[in-house]
């Protein structure tokens, strides 16, 4: 039972397992796989299930690295804190305000999508109308408490998991001609241009716009602060990590380009429906629109609660206003909550002045930003090590996998992504964008660090 009795800006502990769970699959299944993955089938191909491999292996590399730092760092869950621990104040600054940031522009993205698919139910309502409401909605539920959330998002994502597991199986069967009047359709991946038909080298760049829609999986990191289990749900957390890439990207998007020829994908159309058409479902289209909706307002919910949390551990750190740091009487921080939504406000309004390109290019701007996060994951989890390996080493109840070497072949992998991306013609100009974007926020903290030691006895 909950006591009644907590500290005046200590977080509810009212998510429990399953919640924690479920977020995690929340954070992660959104548009960016169900409409998203049209970019990455459409520029790469067949091969694009190689680059979602790529990317979730990267990500599941980072996920293990978080877990060691979570056993061997029991009062320290969120990993913005790590980077501070490992490398500096500096980095947890930076780490906290990028994924803040991240996360707001995901928000705006998701409520676009999810208006779009309300818009082509009601046309005589506008896209940005719808998306300011289902914002101000979920908002509302971040409002009222933690558990609220929790169970919001359990059944979002269960939905979620129910149907990708469902047209797994259905995409199977008829893939190896068990329901394919034609027999099997595994031809399609080598037939129309080839297995790679842009090249090996996009095969690596579309890691930048597929580890986007990867992203995710460290939302228990911040949940765990309000849950029941604390580090030993990060611990369990690299398991279903890897389950998920495995089935929920890897196989979907190879049951994909198995039954649809790669070179029939519409950009921001869902590839899921045009397979489920392929193989003969008439309503695929109401189909998919409903899941979809589904698994926008999953992550447009899980998006409002991350923000929040974010500049809450920002703010306990000193590194955002102190006013984010105070709870409401259900132990939420409703500031930081209100904050976050309005950003995603702005953010929204700027994709409604550029609707045709705003979705690919944030896509791929964050994308980016995410790699620069991980990079310094990666390099306090060396350092921690190092030091734990030195002066206590029982606190390493997990540990990172071919340690130093899986922690440097993932810096190797993601700095060699990134290099991809600035030889890249279409994707160097969303490179330095996310560059400027971080290099906004250090600049912010040399001043708050130059305006505190000027401070009187600061």
């Amino acid at each position: 039972m909950e006591s009644s009795i907590a500290a005046p800006n200590e977080l509810s502990r009212s998510l429990k397992s399953r919640h924690v769970s479920m977020i995690t699959f929340g954070g992660i299944i959104g548009a960016g796989l169900f409409v998203g993955s049209s970019t990455a089938i459409s520029t790469i191909g067949p091969a694009a299930v190689i680059s979602y491999a790529l990317a979730g292996f990267l990500v599941l590399l980072v996920m293990r690295m978080i877990s060691e730092m979570a056993m061997a760092m029991p009062g320290t869950q969120t990993f913005p804190d790590f980077a501070r621990a490992g490398v500096g104040n500096w980095a947890g600054f930076l780490v906290g305000w990028l994924y803040w940031y991240f996360w707001v522009v995901v928000i705006a993205i998701e409520a676009i999508a999810g208006a779009k698919i309300i818009n082509s139910w009601f046309p005589m309502l506008e896209v940005w109308e719808i998306g300011v409401v289902l914002m101000a909605i979920l908002t509302a539920v971040n409002l009222m408490s933690a558990k609220s959330y929790g169970e919001f998002e359990f059944w979002f994502a269960s939905t979620k998991v129910v149907a990708i597991i469902a047209f797994i199986l259905a995409a199977a069967a008829y893939a190896t001609g068990v329901t394919s009047p034609d027999g099997p359709t595994f031809g399609n991946l080598t037939e129309h241009g080839g297995f790679a038909p842009a090249g090996i080298a996009v095969i690596f760049v579309g890691v930048s716009t597929t580890i986007f829609s990867l992203c995710g999986a460290e939302i228990a990191t911040l949940a765990a602060a309000e849950s029941e289990e604390g580090s030993s749900t990060i611990a369990r957390m690299t398991i279903s990590v890897s389950v998920r890439i495995l089935i929920f990207f890897v196989l979907s998007i190879l049951m994909i380009v198995s039954i649809v020829p790669w070179d029939e994908i519409e950009v921001g159309v869902s590839p899921f429906a045009q397979a489920l058409r392929v193989m003969g479902y008439p309503a695929a289209d109401l189909i998919m629109n409903s899941i979809v909706l589904v698994a926008v307002l999953s992550c447009l919910n899980s998006g409002i609660y991350i923000t929040s949390r974010a500049m809450f551990g920002l703010a306990k750190n000193g590194d955002a206003p102190q006013s984010c740091v105070q709870l409401s009487k259900a132990r939420v921080p409703a500031r930081a909550i209100l904050i976050a939504s309005l950003f995603s406000y702005f953010a929204l309004a700027a994709s409604v002045l550029s609707p045709d390109r705003v979705f690919n290019f944030l896509v791929n701007a964050s994308g980016a930003i995410m790699l620069f996060i991980y990079l310094l994951i990666a390099w306090a989890q060396l350092r921690l090590r190092a030091k734990y390996e030195a002066e206590a080493p029982e606190r390493l109840k997990i540990k990172m996998w071919f340690h130093p070497f899986g922690t440097w072949g993932a810096i190797a992998g993601m700095l060699g992504v990134l290099a991809l991306m600035g030889l890249s013609a279409t994707h160097s100009i969303e490179l330095w964008t996310s560059v400027l974007v971080s290099a906004a926020f250090l600049a912010a903290y040399w001043i708050k660090s130059r305006l505190k030691s000027g401070t009187p006895n600061a």
